[in-house]
């Protein structure tokens, strides 16, 4: 049997405002519990909201990012539910009029590039957070509620976990790139949503969607995605149906655990909000807003293609993360070997950071100079390759100038050709078999002794240079 995987994500990402949605009180992570509200956002009666201009400043970017129509008039919503974290018992959102529509987000894959579609990108406010004890109460801390929210809606266009876990990484680091959200998931910044189904693709059945809430890890998508298609290929085999269903990812069980049926519109009573008018954006506003926006990514990796003539796997590892692509850049405006650069970059720089912890900012110890600096020793022949990993290594730990470590290990190549002949004569008199083994034709053996003589040298003498002194002696010249 074959059966085609379809997936969609319901991704919800915290804007980096200073307030919150319809409120002045502080955007931000954490704090004393319930110390962040006011009767706004606590919903207490009488209050009544206020849009904030950088909550639609915010949606229009990452509108833009994603090749979406933005919509001059747009309207809120009251999707109604009772849940302890919800105060006013139903949230502010968007329904069938949201900020921007029909967009998509471009993935490569080995195959080439896939068009993901995004159906659309609505405005709305966050929850509270239920924070559980050991002794089986529950806390409510409410300094969550109100908290800016974009929700963007991703077409059913995903046929496996890969695919979906590439939608969010390219999707992340657009986000950050224009500095919408820090996208931190531990955080809670940004949460996924996993809608999936299979379909059997001889006789067109369908399981039912089932809906994962609240992925917070992209492992976890991975996972739970991966989970569910065993699940569902189980129930066509035995052809078992089942309703649509909401559930959840059990890291410990690493299942997905069932929590209700899934609700659907009818349930949530969607209606116009009525404290907060019809959102109209000008025109003049949008290209205003488009005009002042960070560069893109995929702009960046062609810019960085064509300005440092570097290979499409090459620039798209390097601005793959913010942090690396601006430190790239900043080192190739001191330093114009750009081939150089970019072999140390991918082969010795990404090896020394921690790329994998994508909540935290990439760090580098030291200046952008100070790695330019260290180039020009090794284009220049003063120090050779090792050296020049080990200074790189002691910048890692210790942010020291290359100048300095350098002297202080003195690590500077030999200029004197006479104090390198002396070596290579020493080393060949000391290994009459290789030179024996040389002349019968065996040329490897020059390997071995280049690296006599760069012992002998303390790893000091010009590798390419002890190598035109051995074969000069060697053929008796």
């Amino acid at each position: 049997m074959s059966y085609k995987t379809i997936i969609g994500l319901e991704i919800h990402v915290e804007l980096a405002t200073k307030t919150k949605a319809f409120c002045s009180c502080e955007n931000a992570f954490g704090g004393e519990p319930n110390t962040r509200v006011c009767p706004v956002c606590l919903g207490l009666p009488g209050a009544l909201p206020v849009l904030s201009t950088g909550v639609v400043e915010e949606a229009v970017k990452a509108a833009t990012a994603f090749h979406m129509e933005i919509h001059e008039s747009s309207k809120f919503d009251r999707k109604n539910y009772f849940y302890p974290d919800l105060t006013k018992g139903f949230q502010i959102t968007q329904d069938d009029h949201a900020i921007a529509t029909e967009g998509y987000l471009e993935i490569e894959l080995e195959e080439g590039p896939k068009k993901i579609g995004i159906y659309k990108i609505q405005m709305e406010e966050d929850t509270g957070k239920s924070l559980h004890t050991e002794d089986g109460s529950t806390l409510m801390d409410y300094n969550r509620c109100g908290v800016p929210l974009i929700e963007i809606v991703s077409k059913p266009e995903m046929n496996s976990s890969l695919e979906a876990k590439m939608f969010l990484e390219k999707l992340r680091t657009t986000l950050r790139y224009i500095g919408v959200s820090d996208c931190k998931m531990e955080e809670g910044s940004l949460r996924c949503d996993v809608n999936i189904n299979l379909k059997d693709e001889e006789t067109g059945v369908r399981t039912a969607i089932t809906e994962v809430k609240n992925l917070n890890s992209f492992r976890a998508v991975e996972k739970a995605i991966e989970f569910e298609i065993q699940r569902q290929s189980k129930l066509l085999e035995m052809g078992e149906e089942e309703i649509r269903t909401t559930r959840r990812w059990d890291d410990v069980k690493n299942e997905t655990i069932i929590m209700r049926e899934k609700y659907t519109v009818n349930d949530y009573r969607f209606a116009p909000e009525g404290d907060l008018g019809p959102v109209h954006i000008s025109k003049e506003w949008i290209d205003e807003i488009v005009g002042n926006m960070a560069e893109l990514p995929d702009v960046k990796k062609t810019r960085f293609m064509e300005s440092f003539q570097l290979e499409d796997y090459e620039a798209g590892v390097l601005v793959a993360n913010q942090e690396i692509a601006d430190f790239y850049e900043e080192v190739a405006n001191h330093f114009g070997d750009y081939k150089l650069l970019s072999k140390w970059f991918m082969t010795e720089v990404l090896r020394r950071v921690d790329l994998d912890n994508q909540d935290e900012k990439v760090e580098i110890p030291f200046e952008a100079k100070d790695l330019a600096d260290l180039m020009v020793y090794i284009q220049e022949g003063k120090i050779n390759n090792n050296a020049g990993k080990k200074v790189l290594r002691v910048m890692f730990e210790t942010s020291d100038k290359p100048k300095e470590i350098i002297e202080r290990e003195s690590l500077l190549q030999m200029e004197d050709d006479g104090e390198m002949e002396q070596m290579v004569a020493k080393v060949l008199e000391a290994n009459p078999e290789s030179i024996e083994q040389f002349r019968a034709g065996k040329d490897r053996v020059l390997g071995f002794l280049v690296g006599q003589v760069m012992k002998e040298s303390r790893g000091k003498a010009n590798p390419q240079k002890v190598n035109e002194l051995l074969l000069k002696q060697l053929k008796g010249e």
